[in-house]
């Protein structure tokens, strides 16, 4: 049976499909590359300590879920852009 999570993020590869489909080699080999800047991990990481130990405050919550939200769609690009270098090497 099927997550709704997993829904989501079949979801979002779909909306992705036209931006990967875009993807040439150059772009595909900076996009494996990025990743967050220290100030924005830090607070990640922050925040994802507080949620596992329950006590993120319901703005902390909304904040984390954009950044995990953000985080999956950077993911999947990824995905996508090794899936593209692995095809010319």
């Amino acid at each position: 049976m099927k997550s709704r999570h997993d829904g989501s993020i079949a979801a979002i590869e779909r909306l992705l499909e036209p931006v990967s489909r875009s993807l040439n080699v150059e772009a595909a080999k900076k996009l494996i590359k990025l990743k967050a800047d220290t100030k924005t991990q830090t607070r990640v990481d922050e925040l994802a300590r507080k949620c596992n130990e329950g006590a993120l405050t319901p703005s902390e919550r909304s904040e984390y879920e954009r950044y995990v939200t953000a985080g999956n769609l950077v993911a999947i690009l990824q995905a996508k852009a090794r899936l593209i270098l692995s095809k010319t090497a």
